[in-house]
């Protein structure tokens, strides 16, 4: 496999054509920072990515404007109930793991080893859930992050609480980014 290739993306933009309301989200904020916590009552487990979402894009660490906020999520949900699910750091492309190695040191959250990028780690997201003793429903779970053809459709195929941060850490200039928020706003008419 080519390194930083999402063959997962790439093959969920089929499922995307035939029901486009997979990348709209349950709830959208701005950015970390504004997300208002508590989560709904039934959320037992939260999923982040980590680019543009809790951190700068590239960087390991919670950006420093969010880490009140970040430290409160931790307190509201300990343990195992946070997870980092990154296409980056814990993929087959993070080599040795060593990136997810430093993200957890720095965060105090796990990361989840996967072999499958976002939209298509669901199944290894909820069996870490499971083993761990957090949930068992998708139902349970919120997803948070900046990406609506990967973190929001995940979510909503899993049967999960999407929360899209449509400004993120920065501003993106990213193509697919703008692509995506181009899309989901015509389909939002």
């Amino acid at each position: 496999m080519v390194a930083g290739l999402n063959l997962s993306a790439t093959l969920n933009v089929a499922r995307l054509l035939k029901d486009p309301k997979l990348c709209f989200p349950t709830i959208k904020y701005a950015n970390f920072n504004n997300i208002r916590l508590p989560l709904p009552e039934h959320i037992e487990a939260i999923v982040l990515d980590k680019d543009n979402c809790f951190a700068k894009p590239h960087d390991d660490k919670v950006w420093p404007e969010y880490e009140q906020q970040w430290d409160k999520l931790k307190q509201m949900y300990p343990g195992k109930k946070l997870l980092i699910v990154s296409n980056s750091a814990g993929t087959d492309d993070d080599a040795g793991h060593v990136q997810a190695q430093t993200l957890e040191k720095s965060t105090g959250v796990p990361v989840l080893l996967h072999s499958v990028k976002k939209p298509g780690c669901h199944d290894e997201i909820m069996a870490y859930f499971k083993a761990n003793g957090v949930c068992d429903r998708a139902s349970q779970v919120a997803v948070i992050g900046d990406r609506l053809f990967t973190d929001v459709v995940m979510a909503n195929t899993m049967g999960a609480y999407s929360v899209w941060l449509h400004d993120g850490v920065v501003k993106s200039t990213n193509p697919f980014v703008l692509l995506e928020q181009q899309v989901y706003r015509w389909l939002q008419g």
